[in-house]
C-alpha cells in the first residue's frame, strides 16, 4: 500500500480565499497551495477547554453576529449543536462559547471575567446581549439544542445558528448559517443551503484576511518536499519557515508574534501553578500543579523525607527534570480545563505539550542559556524568569529568545503537514490527531532548538507521531480533564525522548513522517466514532462519575 500523500485527482480552480482558508476548504489541494500554513495559523491565543468545541464555535458565533448587524435587531435566536458538539458540548462549554461569540467577543481577547459571567447573566436576565446596546430574549433551556445523534455530512462538529426578526414574512428565520469546527479553532462556513452536498468556505482569521497573499519562496506540502527544500537551500527547518513567514510580514511583526505565543505559554504555566482548588464540571478533579511545584522545590532544597523514593527530585535524581516537565504540562491543561487563556498548540486539548517541552528547553538546555543542570524552577512562578523580552540584550536572554523562536517555527512546519494531510481534530481522528500531533510538533521543535539537522528534526517528529498512532479521544463526562491532563504530560516526555533519540542518529530511518501522518489519517477513518470525542466509549463509559 502506498502511504504517501495523494495528489489531487482533478485540477482545482484557483480561489480568491486566503491560502489557509482555501486549503482547508478543499478549494486548493495542499500540494498545489502556494504556501504552507503559517505560524499565525497553527498557534493562536484562545480560551479553554477545546479548540474545536470552544474556540471554533465562538468564532462561528462572532461571524454570525457580524453578519446579523446588517439586519434589524432579532426577536429570537436558536442554536443547534450536532454530532460531537452535541455529544460533549456541555462538558466543553460549547453553548457558552457560541453565546460569547454572538455577544461580540473573540477568543483572543475576551476577559476571563466575561467568560465566567455570561451564562449566569443570561440565565438571570433571560436576554443575550448583542454587540452595541441591543439584546435578544434567550432561554438557555430551549434556544440551544444538543443533537448528538445528528451528524451532518461535511463534518462531525457542526452547528446551525438561526435568527428571526419581527415582521419578517412567514415563520422562516431571517438569517440561517451552518458552521463546521474542524479542529485547532479553524471554522468552515457553509455557503449553500444543501446540507447533503455542502459548499464551504473557511472563516479567515483577522490577520490572514488583511495580509496580501504571495507565493512562499519555499513551499512544501510533505515532509519529503520540506527536506528537499532544506537540502537545496542549505537552510534549517526553522530558517526555511522563517523565510516563508518573512515573505508576508516584517521581521519585527513575526518576532513579536513568536514572543507573544511563548510568553502566553509561560504565563499559562505560572497561572496554573499559582491556582489551587477543584476544576469545574462535576468530576471533582483537584488541581495538582501548585502542590507538586512546592513539593519538588522543597525536595531540591532540603532533600527527601524518610520513606520510599527518598532520592526522587533531589540533586541525586538524574531524571528530576522530568518531574518539572510533567508539572508544566499539568499546569497548562488545568488552566485549559478551567476555561482560561491558553495557546492552541495545535489544539486546546493538547495545549500543554509544547509549553512543557519549551519549559524543559529554557530550564535545562545550554542552547537556551541554561547554565546549571541542577537548576530548580521557582515553585511560585517557574516560567517568569524566561519571558522573552526583545529589550533584554544579555547574551543568555538573546540565546533563549533565538532558540525558542526556532522551536516554534520548526513545530509550525510539522503541524502544517499534519493539519493539511490528515487532521488535528479529536472528533475526526481521535487523540492521535491532538496529543499525537502536539508531541510530534514538540519533538521537532526541540530537535531544532538543540541543533538538529533537517533530517533529524523530521525523524524526531516521526518517532513521536508513530508512537501515538491509535490513541483514542474518550474524555470522561465530556470534560477535558480525564485522561486529557495527564495525557499531555506523558506526550511531552515522549516528545523529549523522541528528539533525543533522533539526535543520536544521523536522520536516516525506515518510516518517514509522511507515512506516519498518512497512517494516522487512515487509522482515524477506521476508528469507531465512540472513540472520537463523543464520550461514548473507552474511559468515558468505564469510569464511574462521582
Amino acid at each position: 500500500m502506498d502511504l504517501r500523500p495523494s495528489a489531487p485527482t482533478e485540477e482545482l480552480t484557483p480561489t480568491p480565499q486566503p491560502v489557509a482558508a482555501a486549503v482547508l476548504s478543499g478549494e486548493v489541494h495542499a500540494t498545489d497551495a502556494p504556501r504552507p500554513l503559517s505560524v499565525f495559523d497553527m498557534f493562536r491565543v484562545g480560551i479553554g477547554p477545546s479548540s474545536s468545541h470552544t474556540v471554533g464555535p465562538m468564532r462561528a458565533g462572532l461571524a454570525f453576529t457580524t453578519e446579523l448587524a446588517s439586519l434589524p435587531t432579532p426577536s429570537r435566536l436558536h442554536i443547534d449543536l450536532f454530532g460531537s458538539l452535541g455529544a460533549t458540548g456541555r462538558g466543553h462549554n460549547t453553548d457558552r462559547a457560541v453565546l460569547l461569540g454572538l455577544a461580540g467577543f473573540s477568543p483572543e481577547s475576551v476577559s476571563i471575567d466575561t467568560v465566567e459571567s455570561l451564562l449566569p447573566g443570561v440565565a438571570r436576565s433571560g436576554h443575550l446581549p448583542l454587540p452595541g446596546a441591543a439584546s435578544v430574549p434567550f432561554d438557555l433551556t430551549t434556544d440551544i439544542r444538543f443533537l448528538p445523534g445528528t451528524v451532518l455530512p461535511y463534518h462531525v462538529n457542526a452547528l446551525t445558528i438561526s435568527a428571526w426578526v419581527e415582521g419578517s414574512p412567514g415563520e422562516a428565520p431571517a438569517l440561517v448559517r451552518t458552521y463546521y469546527s474542524v479542529g485547532g479553532g479553524f471554522v468552515m462556513a457553509q455557503v449553500n443551503d444543501d446540507t447533503d452536498n455542502p459548499q464551504v468556505e473557511a472563516l479567515a482569521s483577522a490577520s490572514e484576511a488583511v495580509i496580501p497573499q504571495k507565493d512562499a519562496p519555499f513551499p512544501f506540502a510533505s515532509s519529503d518536499a520540506l527536506l528537499a527544500q532544506c537540502d537545496a537551500s542549505g537552510l534549517s527547518v526553522a530558517q526555511l519557515v522563517r523565510a516563508n513567514e518573512l515573505s508576508l510580514r516584517s521581521e519585527v511583526e513575526l518576532d513579536a508574534y513568536l514572543d507573544q505565543i511563548a510568553n502566553t505559554m509561560f504565563d499559562c504555566v505560572d497561572a496554573g501553578v499559582g491556582t489551587s482548588g477543584i476544576l469545574p464540571g462535576g468530576l471533582d478533579v483537584p488541581r495538582r500543579a501548585g502542590t507538586l511545584a512546592r513539593k519538588l522545590a522543597e525536595r531540591a532544597r532540603v532533600g527527601a523525607p524518610s520513606g520510599s523514593l527518598q532520592w526522587a527530585a533531589t540533586a541525586h535524581d538524574p531524571m528530576r527534570a522530568m518531574d518539572w516537565v510533567n508539572l508544566f504540562a499539568l499546569a497548562v491543561n488545568e488552566e485549559n480545563a478551567a476555561g482560561h487563556r491558553i495557546v492552541t498548540a495545535p489544539t486546546n486539548g493538547a495545549a500543554g505539550v509544547i509549553p512543557a517541552v519549551l519549559g524543559y528547553l529554557v530550564s535545562y538546555c545550554p542552547e537556551a542559556g541554561a547554565s546549571d543542570s541542577a537548576f530548580v524552577p521557582s515553585p511560585e512562578s517557574p516560567m517568569a524568569p524566561f519571558q522573552l523580552d526583545p529589550s533584554d540584550l544579555r547574551e543568555c536572554a538573546q540565546a533563549r529568545r533565538r532558540v525558542v523562536h526556532d522551536f516554534v517555527l520548526a513545530a509550525t512546519a510539522i503541524g502544517a503537514l499534519i493539519k493539511t494531510n490528515a487532521s488535528i481534530a479529536g472528533a475526526e481522528v481521535g487523540c492521535q490527531g491532538e496529543v499525537g500531533s502536539a508531541s510530534a510538533m514538540a519533538a521537532a521543535g526541540l530537535a531544532q532548538a538543540l541543533g538538529g539537522t533537517p533530517q533529524q528534526v523530521e525523524n524526531a517528529a516521526e518517532i513521536a507521531m508513530e508512537h501515538s498512532l491509535g490513541l483514542t479521544c474518550d474524555p470522561v463526562a465530556g470534560l477535558v480533564q480525564i485522561p486529557c491532563i495527564e495525557r499531555n504530560a506523558i506526550a511531552a516526555v515522549k516528545a523529549i525522548n523522541a528528539a533525543r533519540m533522533a539526535l543520536w542518529g544521523d536522520g536516516r530511518h525506515t518510516v518517514s513522517l509522511d507515512v506516519a501522518i498518512e497512517t494516522m489519517r487512515q487509522t482515524g477513518i477506521d476508528m469507531l466514532s465512540k472513540y472520537k470525542e463523543t464520550s461514548a466509549g473507552g474511559l468515558a463509559v468505564n469510569v464511574v462519575e462521582c
